[in-house]
């Protein structure tokens, strides 16, 4: 059995403040309504309202689960043999994310969207855009690695990969619910789907304007140096509007090299280096959708995206 290397959490890059850092993750001792009534999960039934932070106002969301085929999913034994969970039943600080990993079914559906023997998937706590998801493996052997060390195994980085492009194609359809009201080539499609309809046409697919591709307002990827010790991959909508976006380092570790993409892997030695030494989290603050450039007034560059997460949704 490989021996694992603690991450090193290295001064200075921090993308997370230190009230972040400082929560504390205690599985509830008193069983849940999910645990109470329910030994299943079934996956992406839930996903947080916009701007819905602690909220307990979570919307169902049938559409997904329906066309996502995923069955609910029973929650592993402790004793599984696959998932040997630490010792502790305490997570603070940068270990809070264990919590998740050890004990999923101790948690509302409004924090923990799905699980299984293999991963859990959470509504990010401190989420940094409209849409923030995170997938964490609970593989015994990789939970605590570096994500650049975790990700060099070809069986366990295809797993992951398999996992995350199904959550994107669910955040996808997640977004669309949520903003395609607003969209304008949504709401083309849907006049021309109304038009035949009043007319008493069949509905021909091909005929139609093609609708907005929801997928391609989705990012995925793990950081270059983490704030928390667990293994984690964020899945997250392209906005970066959020109440918790708060300072540069914020921005940065959603918009520059910082991320990488799952699918980028497994790196070279070379990209290894350059990630860990571009020093990312200091550069200017450019915005991701019209590339102004704020240098590193944050204030201004907030206010902005703002005005640009309202142009957008209407794309």
């Amino acid at each position: 059995m490989a021996t694992q290397t603690p991450i090193v959490h290295e001064a200075g890059q921090d993308a997370i403040t230190g009230e972040e850092i400082a929560g504390t993750t205690i599985p509830p001792t008193t069983p849940t309504r999910d645990q109470s009534t329910s030994q299943k999960r079934n996956a992406c039934t839930f996903l947080p309202s916009h701007h819905s932070l602690r909220s307990a106002d979570f919307a169902s969301v049938t559409e997904l689960l329906s066309s996502s085929g995923k069955s609910p999913i029973k929650p592993p034994s402790t004793a599984s043999a696959h998932y040997a969970p630490s010792t502790s039943t305490t997570f603070s600080g940068r270990a809070g994310l264990g919590a998740y990993t050890y004990s999923p079914e101790s948690f509302p559906q409004s924090r923990v969207i799905s699980f299984d023997d293999s991963h859990v998937t959470i509504n990010d706590l401190y989420p940094k855009s409209s849409l923030h998801l995170l997938l964490l493996p609970r593989h015994p052997q990789k939970q605590l690695l570096h994500p650049f060390e975790a990700l060099q195994d070809p069986v366990f980085l295809a797993s992951v990969q398999e996992e995350v492009r199904k959550l994107r194609v669910l955040a996808a359809k997640e977004l669309k619910r949520r903003f395609g009201k607003y969209s304008a080539m949504e709401l083309k499609r849907e006049e021309a789907m109304e038009k035949a309809l009043d007319a008493g046409q069949d509905i021909d697919e091909s005929s139609l304007p093609p609708g907005r591709d929801w997928s391609k307002d989705v990012i995925s990827g793990v950081h270059t140096h983490p704030s928390m010790s667990h293994l984690h991959i964020h899945i997250l909508s392209v906005d970066r509007h959020s109440e918790c976006m708060k300072h540069r380092k914020h921005y940065n570790s959603f918009a520059t090299s910082f991320l990488v993409d799952v699918e980028e892997f497994p790196l070279s030695q070379e990209e290894v280096v350059r990630r860990k030494t571009g020093g990312w989290l200091d550069r200017d603050l450019v915005c991701w959708r019209c590339g102004r450039n704020f240098r590193n007034k944050f204030a201004r560059l907030k206010q902005h995206l703002e005005e640009e997460f309202e142009e957008w949704k209407k794309e």
